[in-house]
């Protein structure tokens, strides 16, 4: 007996068009001097970052709680290697992206083998581990994290040391990487996985061999959550603890959950208005905590489905 998806013509169309346009925005923003383009850029490696976590919770129905590890080792071993090793950034994020890869494979084949909250706190665990390594490896210098981290030429073309240049350098790499999640989530195997969240035990008595996708797409977001921090530290100039707290993977949580969780639109949402808050709310210092709680439970009292997912949900879409 096959799988059988539901008709997503409408729907795709609806992904297309909200895509273009916010893609559209987003490259006339650095000619409007309205939004710092260093703003954007961090904003857009967050919604990588939320998009990959999407990808394992929203359409896997994994919920992991430790994913800030992966951002933060794709963060950490590009600056080494731009830094110590004198990489080019095109050689750099992509050693930073298969780090996370191959720390995705030995924490996948471990956690994938449980389910619910025991899955959940499996990567957690994991997680604490790598952190307290890389509080004490060398090659991280601890809590003072690797600093100016150079970002050079890419392509011996690109002069990343040019805001300009670099903005829609990771602004392509984002939409690559959004379109690559589409492109997954809009696939056999992406019926696979929505399949899996709705009723596991029927995929398995199907004859699904439910273990290997769910190693598959873990290890995929893994490598994505990579390619955000890889980026993150060319972007920012430097790789620290913050990235592989588990505050961090607090915060990608929130990022999917106010924008939309299952969503293919709510985590950039969710990640562009986390971003803005750090940035904006700044000033009122110690209450910046207080102040985030508050907005983050009105979008959960007004949005019970994300702000992304209610809009769709209104206008009978899935976007």
């Amino acid at each position: 007996m096959a799988l059988q998806p539901k008709s997503q013509t409408g729907s795709l169309s609806t992904v297309i068009v909200a895509f273009a346009g916010v893609v559209g925005l987003l490259a006339i923003a650095p000619w409007t001097d309205v939004i710092y383009p260093f703003f954007l850029m961090q904003a857009l490696c967050f919604a990588i970052f939320a998009c990959a976590f999407n990808l394992l919770a929203g359409y896997t129905g994994l919920l992991p709680f430790g994913h800030a590890v992966f951002l933060g080792t794709g963060g950490y071993l590009a600056a080494h290697a731009a830094k110590v090793w004198d990489l080019p950034p095109e050689l750099a994020i992509p050693v930073g992206l298969l780090s996370s890869m191959a720390l995705g494979v030995l924490v996948g084949a471990v956690a994938i083998r449980r389910q619910g909250i025991y899955f959940s706190m499996t990567t957690l665990a994991l997680a604490q581990m790598m952190y307290f390594l890389y509080l004490q490896a060398p090659f991280t210098h601890g809590e003072d994290g690797i600093q100016a981290v150079p970002r050079g030429l890419m392509f011996g073309l690109l002069d990343l040391r040019n805001p300009t240049v670099l903005y829609y350098v990771v602004l392509s790499i984002f939409v690559l990487a959004f379109l690559f999640i589409y492109r997954v989530v809009h696939s056999p195997f992406g019926d696979v996985l929505k399949a899996i969240r709705e009723n596991e035990p029927r995929m398995i008595s199907l004859g699904y061999m439910v273990d290997r996708y769910k190693f598959i797409v873990f290890v995929l977001s893994a490598t994505l959550a990579g390619l955000a921090g890889a980026t993150k530290a060319i972007v920012s100039q430097n790789a620290s603890l913050t990235d592989v707290h588990w505050s961090m993977s607090g915060e990608v949580v929130l990022m999917a959950l106010v924008g939309g969780m299952g969503t293919l639109l709510g985590p950039v949402v969710g990640a562009f208005i986390l971003v803005a808050m750090q940035q904006y709310l700044a000033q009122f210092g110690q209450w910046v905590t207080v102040l985030q709680g508050l907005i983050f439970m009105a979008c959960v009292l007004v949005f019970r489905r994300g702000i992304v997912g209610e809009v769709a949900h209104r206008l009978k879409r899935s976007i």
